[in-house]
Order: structure tokens, then sequence, then C-alpha cells
């Protein structure tokens, strides 16, 4: 059973989502952490490709700049400064993982990245596309998030077809925003978030039957027009990849509350387990009120409470159906 407190004042869900998201789930595995940071041996004379693992194709600008992110010290970057040579299309950084998820008896694994999109100065006026690339052991690209700083919309491609599904998370030039992107190699499933919006939810790793493994994450910019790219460019922070076992304790999250007083919740629990969600004024006087009962194929059920509203405090809980 898992239990929050909502708090309804903005800053205290901030806050609460910030300690969500920068802390591994008790019993996972830190499979890569790193804050681009001196002290791990980063320097910002340098390019981000040939440092500490990182490798990448493509000439464009990537690197290491300092307090971008006000408090979080160094940050990594890509775009800014165009490719050297003028036939390339796009540039890639990642740093490789080599990580069979199955085999290690690790299925779920969460990427968190804090990150922004850095908008093109006037005189440029070049927009370009911003992506994280998910691919296997085999370089098989299994998905794709994209970033496009022309509409400012996110878009997501699975393997197997060139459509861009549109999502209708939108971002805000220069403001960092974590994205969360979990995936559960025993089911072939994924969702993501960004800034605690939902991207995308049960969308399936890969629909070739490609290999389900994690070879690395990459982050690629992708020039629109490549003889005369942006000087956009991504920014990103505490990088992290955690894996855990399909047994580990179900969470209850508070994700978000909207303007008119309706809460997003999510349930992380095992496979096809049944679950109710309840909420009640008081977690010790009750009463307990069903809000959903339900299982999903990977585990993960999106519940947004639309009673909430003008509620002063509310708790919620979840319960394993027998």
């Amino acid at each position: 059973m898992a239990q929050m407190h909502a708090h309804w004042h903005a800053l205290s869900i901030a806050c609460l989502l910030s300690t969500l998201l920068s802390h591994p789930t008790s019993g996972s595995t830190n499979l890569y952490w790193t804050r681009f940071e001196a002290a791990e041996g980063y320097d910002t004379r340098y390019t981000l490709i040939g440092q500490k693992g990182w490798l990448g194709e493509g000439t464009g600008g990537n690197g290491l700049v300092v307090e971008f992110f006000r408090g979080e010290g160094q940050q990594a970057y890509l775009g800014f400064w165009p490719p050297l040579r003028s036939n390339e299309t796009q540039t890639i950084v990642w740093r490789p993982l080599r990580f069979d998820p199955r085999a290690a008896g690790l299925p779920r694994v969460e990427f968190s990245v804090l990150m922004s999109i850095e908008d093109s100065s006037a005189t440029n006026q070049q927009y370009d596309n911003f992506q994280w690339q998910f691919y296997n052991l085999h370089t098989n690209r299994l998905f794709s998030l994209d970033f496009d700083n022309y509409h400012q919309d996110i878009s997501y491609r699975l393997d197997g077809t060139n459509n861009w599904k549109i999502t209708n998370v939108r971002f805000t030039n220069g403001v960092p925003e974590p994205l969360v992107v979990n995936l559960d190699f025993a089911a072939s499933r994924w969702s993501a978030t960004f800034g605690g919006r939902l991207i995308a939810t049960n969308q399936p790793i890969t629909t070739t039957n490609a290999h389900l493994s994690l070879g690395e994450i990459a982050a690629a910019w992708i020039y629109y027009t490549p003889h005369r790219p942006g000087d956009n460019y991504l920014l990103f922070d505490n990088f992290r990849i955690t894996a855990s076992s399909a047994s580990q304790r179900p969470r209850l999250l508070i994700l978000e509350r909207s303007n008119r007083g309706h809460v997003w919740l999510r349930l992380s629990g095992a496979p096809s387990v049944s679950y109710v969600l309840e909420a009640a004024a008081s977690p010790v006087f009750g009463p307990w009120t069903a809000l959903r009962t339900n299982a999903s194929s990977d585990g993960v059920i999106d519940f947004i409470d639309t009673t909430a509203s003008n509620q002063p405090a509310r708790f919620y809980r979840a319960r394993m159906l027998p």
C-alpha cells in the first residue's frame, strides 16, 4: 500500500515532484549517473564528445557550460555553433550503456534528465529539432522523442514508422524541466513525462520485434536546414538511468494538480495486477472512497481525480486486490 498527502499550494507540489524525480526508487540500481561536474573530470575547454566515455557523430557544437541552470554547477550542451562540414544533417552524442534488462533481472528502467531548449538568436532565426533517441544493443533505434524548436511542441516516433505523433505537451525556451521516461522491458512498454506533464503512456518499446535491450540513450541535434542550422541548443544536466526488478513495491505518485483543481495520479505496480485507488479527507479517520479499480499490462495506471476540486486537503492510497 502506498499513501501520499496532496499539498495544494503550487510550490509544495513542485517540491514534491522534485524529490520524487531526483532520487532513485528504493531497490533500484544506478546504471549511469552524472551531473557533468569538474569534480567528475568534465572540462569546459573541450567538447563533450571524448570526455568520460561520451561518444558522438557529427561536428556540430557540444560541450560544457557553467551555471546556465542556476545552482546546478556545470551542464552539457548540444548545438549553438554550426558543424564543420556543410553536408551534415545532425550531430548526436551518447554514453554507451550496453545493458540487457531482462537478462539482468532488472526489466524496469527509468531515464531522467533536467533539460531546456535555448532559442536561436534574433540575427540567426533558424529553428531546429532536438531529440532523445533510444537504441538497443544491436544499434536499432527503438523510439525517439522530438522537441521542435519552431513549433515548441513534443512528438514521439516508434520504430517501424516514419510518422511522428504530436502530443499536447509544449515547452518554453530557456525553462529547465525534468524529462522522465519509464521503460518496462518485460512488457515492452514505455511512458514519458516532461515537467510532470504526460507525453505518452503504454507505448510499445518496439513494433518490429527488435531485441529488447538498451544500448544507449542519445541526444541528437537535427538541423532543419542542413546548410544553415540555428544557433539554438539543448542544455541538459542530472543525467540518470536506473534499473529495478518487476517485483519492486508499487508506488503511488501525485504528478500534477490542474488549474481546475483536478489531481493527476500515477500508480506504478505489478503488471496485470488489479489495484483500487482510494481517497479520504483524513488518513486516520477516513472514510476512504474508491476512485478507480483497474489493472494494466505494464502495471502503470494513470488517473485524474476530478472530485478533488475545492478540497482543502486530500489523501490517497492504493490497495492490491486479492
